[in-house]
């Protein structure tokens, strides 16, 4: 044997020994599932990368050309050489893409460990050889069949030796050496064209349908002429009754040595669709981030008593998703994202209450207080890392569950990182320019290709995904017109700093975004411009008490750039019930309006406080007094009020055995304007209380998987599975006390103090047992510095730190050999 083939590793823990600590971590930073718990050696560390449930997560996580090439592997012999896989991926012809970047994905998978050897003996990891060899069960995406060895296996001695002859190749002692001389035949071009040459038209129609998979098809019990010319040769060979396979070697010489059908060794490129000035994206997004703030301010205003509430199985209803919908005029699906979005936010809870309902937290008042572009960026922060995904609403989960808004259910991991993906590639581009989406969707699809289709035809999670993300960050002023903005660059982090330097963190990310916003959203207003027809237009945002007084006095009739309010009596007897005057109310008007007042609104506004309060509602169950006895005589003879069962208790009061609040209802239903007034007798004045929920957090994203690993957590694990492996593999100068199956060394307690003394003279390392104070048994080699008073203190490479161990707990001792 050469010295290159002994050095070889013979298995990955071999391999992985043979790893620098950079290059370990780098393992451990790629597949962070490996670190939790941290491995106590490298051997641990391989038979954790080679489980199922690891080797599943680190294929989902490979690009496309990265899972051909292991999928090329996995139909390779084991080991493989470098030039075989190179063969398999860029055929007999040769691909220059392909030899240009083989060695980068090679090198990418062996330092992910799913691949281990030197290129002359490549090993794919065996548990990623058995999830992508092809097998009945389970075709492979290479659309290969078993190789001759794996179909022959259960066919007679005989009947191999007949293909064999039929074949044009001498017989065989026995039935390994023919399948052998069989292969042999099926991997040399020449011989194979030769044999081919001789095949009917038919016969090779047949292999050319089974050429690229799938690679099984079905015979009758008497195949015609060209069907058994291929099963007399093997081209051809049954499996179980009725059904035949094509050979793999016999697919790869049809194919001309290709695996795959289409090798992509290159990402697709997201090719610009059309370009638009910067200036005018950045406008784009801050009108639509402006809108996107109004939006969750009017959704947060509409449940401010008290919003809709909570189904037993937790979310929101169905009924009240289109309630809410009719009210932000906007189709369901984008009211649910909003919704959302503000819970994602931390400005919408539940409130806990034994009635439970939703309503804003105490954290949306705060919000209001903030400036317009601040609260944009808490939203657009909110929206970047939530896990919570709207687009599910109105799906079933797999127990065929309705998923409804606010509800469980909606988190899906990957969505954090689809959009940062998303977003990253507009930024690839230049600033203006926005791709096609599809060309977005295709290059996310090769990152991170689909190995098992959805068994219902629908598109894969993460395409849906990235769907959404195109259109919620247009939604939300991300994006513009498809492009993405230069706020929407900041918030991402791909633009750095004034300075250069580049961000650190997503607050310093949301920071640079909102000052980046804020000069291009539009300055409030403090006027509107009233008009004859008992309108009032708002040509821009309004100061929020502005806003808050215009929204008491009038209604909103119509949204968009401009915001049309309308005055009517109900809407000024609701200004007139929130404690405001007619002379207030005048001049607020006189105050705010670019344009004169008009007299229609001035004589509405005198009208109904004229009327206002004429009649005094309180509490008998209830009563309705006033000063002018026509007028409730009026009242009384009035055939509608009957529902109202009022009854006179002197000539200015009637009395009704309904509560005020109905009184109230039913006698504005008539035509009236009455008031409330208190057991003084003096006028209430009604104002909405807010409902707010108790002090709430946002909801927490759900990773996917364990977190990435930092720094200062490689840093230790590598140098602790380093220890452990000295631990466990260091030769002792005495073979014999090497205890099997991992067990502790034992020695009496004599020999264990009398070779640590001996080791505190020689300064030479020793291998102890130690059991803790919870039964827990390790095996550490030591270093000791002391023994005395019953305790040995010494530098323990396993930990790498000086301890002290009581002696009672050291099981035994033995010496390490020499270098």
């Amino acid at each position: 044997m050469s010295p290159e083939a002994s050095s070889a590793p013979r298995s990955l823990a071999e391999a992985l020994r043979s790893r620098d600590d950079a290059s370990l971590a780098a393992l451990l930073r790629d597949r962070p599932d490996l670190v939790a718990p941290v491995p106590t050696d490298l051997t641990q560390l391989a038979t954790r990368a080679g489980t199922r449930a690891s080797v599943l997560r680190a294929l989902e996580h490979l690009d496309r050309f990265a899972l051909q090439t292991a999928q090329a592997l996995a139909v390779a012999p084991d080991p493989a050489t470098y030039d075989t896989l190179h063969g398999l991926l860029a055929g007999d012809d040769g691909d220059p893409a392909v030899t240009e970047a083989l060695p980068a994905t090679v090198a990418a998978l062996r330092r992910q460990a799913l691949i281990w050897g030197d290129d002359d003996r490549l090993h794919l990891v065996r548990t990623a050889r058995e999830l992508l060899a092809p097998s009945a069960q389970h075709p492979s995406p290479t659309g290969l069949g078993p190789t001759v060895r794996e179909a022959t296996s259960g066919m007679s001695p005989g009947r191999v030796q007949q293909i064999v002859n039929t074949a044009g190749l001498p017989s065989t002692h026995d039935p390994v050496s023919a399948v052998a001389a069989l292969t042999g035949l099926f991997a040399d071009r020449k011989r194979m064209d030769a044999l081919l040459a001789g095949a009917p038209e038919a016969a090779r129609e047949v292999l050319t349908r089974l050429m690229w998979g799938p690679p099984y098809g079905q015979v009758t019990a008497d195949p015609a002429v060209h069907l058994r010319w291929l099963l007399d040769r093997g081209l051809l060979l049954p499996t179980a009754p009725g059904t035949v396979v094509l050979p793999r070697e016999v697919a790869l010489h049809l194919r001309g040595g290709r695996a795959h059908r289409v090798p992509e060794p290159v990402p697709p490129a997201v090719e610009p669709s059309v370009a638009h000035d910067p200036r005018i994206v950045d406008a784009t997004a801050a009108g639509q981030a402006y809108t996107a703030l109004a939006t969750v301010e009017e959704l947060l205003k509409h449940w401010d008593q008290g919003g809709p509430a909570v189904l037993r199985a937790g979310g929101l209803s169905v009924r009240d998703l289109k309630r809410t919908a009719v009210a932000l005029d906007a189709p369901e699906p984008l009211a649910a994202f909003w919704i959302e979005l503000a819970y994602a936010a931390g400005l919408l809870a539940s409130d806990g209450a034994a009635d439970e309902r939703y309503a804003p937290t105490p954290a949306y008042d705060t919000w209001l207080e903030r400036p317009v572009a601040e609260r944009w960026g808490r939203l657009a922060a909110a929206w970047l890392a939530a896990t919570r995904t709207a687009g599910l609403i109105g799906g079933r989960d797999i127990k065929d569950r309705a998923l409804s808004a606010l509800g469980p259910g909606l988190d899906r991991s990957a969505a954090p990182e689809v959009r940062h993906r998303v977003l990253t590639l507009l930024a690839d581009l230049p600033a203006g320019v926005a791709p096609a989406p599809e060309a977005v969707l295709t290059r996310l699809s090769w990152e991170r290709p689909v190995r098992t289709p959805q068994r219902d035809g629908t598109e894969d999670l993460r395409v849906r995904l990235a769907r959404w993300t195109l259109s919620e960050a247009e939604l939300l002023g991300v994006t513009g017109r498809g492009a993405l903005s230069s706020h929407g660059r900041a918030l991402l982090g791909a633009a750095p700093e004034p300075d250069g330097t580049p961000l650190s963190s997503a607050e310093q990310h949301t920071a640079i975004a909102v000052g980046l916003l804020a000069p291009l959203l539009p300055e409030p207003l403090d006027h509107v411009l009233l008009q004859a027809d008992l309108t009032a237009v708002a040509p821009g945002p309004l100061l929020r008490p502005l806003a808050e007084m215009l929204g008491v006095l009038a209604d909103v009739e119509s949204k968009g750039g401009a915001t049309v309010y309308r005055f009517t009596p109900a809407s000024v007897r609701r200004a007139l019930d929130a404690g405001q005057t007619a002379a207030d109310l005048h001049a607020f008007l006189a105050q705010h309006s670019r344009t004169p007042v008009p007299q229609p609104l001035t004589y509405l506004i005198d009208d109904v406080a004229r009327r206002h309060g004429h009649l005094r509602v309180g509490v008998a169950s209830s009563y309705v007094r006033c000063d002018d006895d026509s007028v409730l005589n009026e009242i009384i003879a009035d055939k509608r009020a009957a529902a109202l069962r009022l009854r006179r208790l002197a000539p200015t009061v009637l009395a009704a055995p309904c509560d005020p609040a109905t009184l109230l209802e039913g006698l504005r239903s008539l035509g009236y304007a009455p008031a409330a007034e208190s057991a003084q007798g003096d006028v209430l004045i009604t104002r909405a209380d807010a409902h707010r929920t108790p002090p709430r957090t946002a909801p927490e994203p759900v990773p996917e998987g364990p977190p990435a690993p930092d720094s200062v957590l490689l840093t230790a694990a590598v140098r602790a599975i380093r220890a452990g492996d000295l631990a466990a593999t260091t030769p002792l100068k005495a073979p014999g006390l090497q205890p099997a199956g991992g067990e502790l060394p034992r020695t009496s307690p004599a020999d264990t103090l009398a070779t640590l003394q001996a080791a505190v003279m020689t300064g030479e390392a020793v291998w102890i047992g130690y059991v803790n104070a919870d039964g827990a048994a390790s095996q550490r080699v030591v270093a000791p510095i002391r023994v005395e008073g019953g305790f040995v203190t010494a530098y323990d490479h396993t930990a790498d730190e000086v301890r002290t161990y009581p002696l009672h707990r050291i099981t035994g001792v033995a010496e390490l050999a020499e270098d």
